[in-house]
Order: C-alpha cells, then sequence, then structure tokens
C-alpha cells in the first residue's frame, strides 16, 4: 500500500491542500479526478518529492516511498514535456531499463531487446527512431508506457495520459493498465472524463483543494461526491444520464 498523511503544499504561502491522508492499493488502478486547479497535479508531485511539502509523509508498505525510486514510473502531463529534445522512440523506452543497470554500464542486448519487446506491445514498432516530438499525442503516452514496462516499476502513475489522444491509444493504454492491476502493481491515473470512471478505475480520489472522499469506485463515484467538488449542474447531468441510460 501506497499512504499518504498529514500532507501540506503552499505555493506561495497559498494553501493547495493541507493535511491530506489517503492511500491507494496494490492490485488497483486508482483514479483521482477534480475540477481544474483542485490540486491533482499538485498532490501527485508531492508524492513524488518533485515540488515541495510543508509537511507530511508517503510510504510504501511500511517503508518512506524515497526508498522505492527505482520501483516508481511517473508518466507527467504532455505540455510538461520538452518534445524538442533530441531523442528518438527507441533511446527514451531505453531509459527505463538504466535503474537496472550498474554503475557505468550500458544497455546491452537483453535491454534492447526488451525495449523493442514493449514497442512491439504498444504497437510503436515502426517508430523506434521517430524524434518523440514528431509524435501524435497518443503516440507518445503509448512511448511512455512503452518505458514503464521495461522499467518493471511496482508503482505507475499517469498525469493526464488521455488527454488530447485517439481512442485507439487510449484503449491500447487501459489494456496494459489492466495488465499490471492483474500483476498485483498499484496504477494510479490523474482523469478529467467522468464519463469513463466507472468503466475504467477500481477505485477513486475525488478531491478539490484536499480529499472529498476515496475508496471503491462504486462507493465514492456518486452524486454528493461530485456536487461537493464540481457543481450541483453537473452532478445532476452525469447521475440523471446514468440512470437513463439502466
Amino acid at each position: 500500500m501506497l499512504e499518504i498523511k498529514n500532507l501540506t503544499v503552499a505555493y506561495n504561502d497559498i494553501p493547495v491542500f493541507a493535511d491530506v491522508a489517503v492511500s491507494f492499493n496494490r492490485g488497483k488502478i486508482t483514479g483521482i479526478i477534480g475540477p481544474n486547479g483542485a490540486g491533482k497535479s499538485t498532490l501527485i508531485k508531492a508524492i513524488l518529492g518533485l515540488v515541495k511539502s510543508q509537511s507530511g509523509t508517503a510510504d510504501y508498505n511500511g517503508e518512506p516511498l524515497k526508498h522505492f525510486q527505482k520501483q516508481i514510473a511517473y508518466v507527467e502531463q504532455r505540455k510538461d514535456l520538452d518534445l524538442t529534445f533530441p531523442v528518438d522512440v527507441f533511446t527514451l523506452v531505453q531509459t527505463g531499463t538504466y535503474g537496472h543497470l550498474g554503475l557505468f554500464r550500458n544497455p546491452g542486448k537483453k535491454e534492447k531487446q526488451a525495449s523493442q519487446a514493449a514497442l512491439v506491445q504498444v504497437g510503436l514498432e515502426d517508430f523506434a527512431t521517430r524524434q518523440i516530438g514528431n509524435l501524435s499525442g497518443g503516440q507518445l503516452q503509448r512511448v511512455f508506457v512503452a518505458r514503464a514496462i521495461v522499467q518493471q516499476a511496482d508503482i505507475i502513475i499517469l498525469d493526464e495520459p488521455f488527454v488530447g489522444i485517439d481512442l485507439q491509444s487510449e484503449t491500447a493504454i487501459m489494456k496494459i493498465l489492466k495488465q499490471w492491476r492483474d500483476a498485483g502493481k498499484t496504477i494510479i491515473v490523474v482523469h478529467h472524463d467522468l464519463n469513463k470512471v466507472s468503466r475504467y478505475f477500481d477505485d477513486l480520489v475525488v478531491m478539490n483543494h484536499g480529499i472529498i472522499d476515496y475508496g471503491p469506485v462504486q462507493q465514492v463515484y456518486n452524486a454528493r461526491n461530485i456536487e461537493r467538488a464540481f457543481s450541483a449542474d453537473l452532478s445532476s447531468v452525469l447521475f440523471t444520464e446514468k440512470e437513463v441510460a439502466r
């Protein structure tokens, strides 16, 4: 279990959230939802130590998460990436093997074969030599999933992976996420499309400058929590449509 306790983050002395406590379970795909500016990405970055927190701890199986850096695969939002960096698809995927190499060792035959196999798994074997800036949004997300495959991480965190991507890529990524879930990995996905919450996630975190609720999707994804996080109007639309669909 990845357990967060008493996490507080502030920018320029203005709190984003305070004393957050939430747990993420192994063998589950956990979605994080909330309106724009709710602190979803900040929560992820604070857990990973990428932004400074004023207080709080992040533990994995009872030990500080910082001891498990090699076991974490993090896919940040596309808008935060430097797509002009001169690296091709195969080389980027291969960087996922670096954590398993000894000091001053370069990737060998085994690592190259694993990288090629990962590209085949995400359907991008024909894009190996393409510079990452020349990929579509969906192709780029699949490349980062391929890197996570060769990394063999136990914790996979994706920040808005489905924004601006094609349905084929979204379907391919979800298939791999479910395979990781079935293998007992901890998977966390910051997500925006509320219509797919019930289909995509096992557990759910609803937040808006703090945790409103978290737990199994069937318990947490309800009209009351959506109203508290977003608005009464959105809650009414979502759950009225759901009842009509039934």
